[in-house]
């Protein structure tokens, strides 16, 4: 079975026993909970419609590990053509949602591990290459969603890890070593869409150097393991889905994100399970591989997700009765103009990618960290323009329970209406734009893309390393009529 239903997704998540919580209650039935299930239809989306003959091309592949048709969300790239796939199938993703689909970490993270797996093994012997093609080719055979557990919650910055200085726990590390696997605890942050995943896999925070062996870890394990909690994070408007009358309200009806903060209590893990075991001088490799592939997806969800603020924007101003203005026209071509320039950044660093020893595909460093920088930037112009077109209203209509209410209802009806649109639509679309402004959508949009694989920093320190200042100097010198050694 490469390809499942989402119907068999949803019974493949029924059967696990995990453990969720939320505002400090344990969550029984996450499959059927209002607050999760906007989360969980995003990654219903990616199942559908690799069944539709018109998305074939984007949402599936043909695995070179078995010959398989696949869903390309776990799929190990072949080609440049294969990283220009993933950005374009990625903005699909986010048009369809207006949210973030929550599948490509694992895409991204696949790709960095089949890499770096086959060169640990070249230099140590080791065997993590068959390893992670054996955890893959079962992703891809079982459908299987996985998360991606990157970020550790770090603590005091400033303090070494593992230095005795704080919790060690702030960085998830080895605790115990055993024959037949090791037992890791601490925790990870972030990790989106966790509680709609199978399984997740785990790797290091950043570089490491020796004396960090034992925070240098990388595996994957199921989500109903012994000793993983997750702990779901509050999110702007997010108890409006727990409304009876919130379908307006929502903003997005359908689709949303969702984060969480997942324990790591002594969970223990088996040696096949394991992709990295101390290896310190690969850890930044893996790092800023996923790293990379992740940035360059940026340019196709953000975009994606961009089509739908601009969409937002542009009804509302018809709504508005201003689309005819001409400053209204010019917001438009330049949240336009902003959002194609990620797309573009994407698709140029996916064009201009190379093969790796292990023979998938890399994206271009450079162009990927460029890209993501543009994100940490970009959407928030966009979402600002979009609140100007919106109005204030955006923010302060009446709900939609008084939309609905005999008493008051009549009033929302008369002093709410648009240019040739009724209170209703006019009221559904400024809660879409309040959404995807600053609501649960927001998550996987405005602050999602300052912090999301990285905060500008992060982006800058590898643009630092990429940038090839050193051969653009001598590219200066030699048009300056400087002289070697000058």
């Amino acid at each position: 079975m490469a390809l499942m239903t989402s119907e068999q997704y949803i019974e493949s998540l029924a059967e696990m026993k995990r453990n969720i919580w939320f505002q400090g209650k344990k969550i029984e039935d996450p499959i059927n909970h209002p607050l999760f299930i906007p989360s969980r239809k995003c990654l219903e989306e990616t199942y559908d419609m690799a069944l539709m003959p018109e998305h074939e091309d984007l949402m599936t592949a043909i695995s070179q590990l078995t010959g398989h048709k696949i869903n390309r969300f776990n799929h190990i790239h072949q080609s440049k053509e294969d990283l220009n796939k993933k950005v374009k199938l990625q903005r699909l993703m986010g048009q369809r949602t207006g949210s973030c689909f929550q599948r490509c970490v694992i895409m991204d993270m696949a790709n960095a591990f089949y890499a770096t797996t086959y060169e640990i093994d070249q230099k140590y012997g080791t065997d993590y290459f068959q390893r992670f093609k054996q955890f893959i080719i079962r992703c891809q055979d079982k459908d299987l969603i996985v998360g991606g557990a990157l970020t550790d919650p770090k603590g005091d910055r400033s303090a070494t890890i593992g230095g005795g200085e704080q919790d060690m726990d702030l960085y998830l590390h080895v605790v115990e070593r055993r024959p037949d696997g090791v037992v890791v605890n601490g925790a990870k942050v972030h990790l989106t869409g966790i509680t709609n995943a199978h399984e997740v896999v785990v790797l290091p925070t950043q570089a490491m150097r020796p004396g960090q062996e034992d925070y240098a870890i990388a595996f994957y394990i199921p989500l109903d393991a012994p000793g993983i909690t997750m702990i779901v994070g509050r999110q702007s408007c997010d108890t409006r889905k727990l409304e009876n009358l919130c379908d307006i309200d929502v903003g997005n009806a359908k689709y949303g994100g969702i984060e969480a903060l997942t324990i790591f209590d002594h969970v223990f893990v088996p040696n096949e399970n394991i992709f990295l075991n101390g290896e310190v001088d690969f850890a930044g490799m893996l790092v800023e591989r996923f790293s990379g592939y992740h940035r360059n997806s940026y340019g196709g969800c953000k975009s994606g997700v961009g089509d739908v603020v601009i969409g937002a924007a542009s009804l509302i101003s018809q709504y508005n009765g201003i689309e005819k203005a001409s400053h209204v026209k010019d917001k438009l071509v330049e949240m336009t103009q902003l959002n194609e320039q990620l797309y573009c950044a994407g698709i140029a660093s996916s064009a201009e990618g190379w093969q790796t020893q292990a023979g998938n595909y890399m994206v271009d460093l450079l162009l990927a960290n460029v890209c993501k920088l543009n994100v940490t930037r970009y959407p928030y112009e966009i979402i600002r323009l979009m609140e100007d077109i919106a109005g204030g209203i955006m923010v302060t209509a009446p709900s939609e329970a008084d939309l609905r209410s005999p008493e008051v209802g009549k009033y929302v009806e008369k002093y709410l209406v648009g240019q040739g649109v009724n209170a209703e639509n006019r009221l559904r679309v400024l809660r879409l734009c309040e959404n995807l402004a600053m609501g649960s959508a927001a998550v996987g949009y405005r602050t999602e893309s300052m912090h999301g694989a990285g905060s500008p920093q992060a982006q800058k320190v590898m643009i630092t390393r990429q940038g090839g200042y050193e051969r653009k100097k001598e590219l200066a010198k030699q048009l300056a009529g400087i002289k070697k050694g000058g």
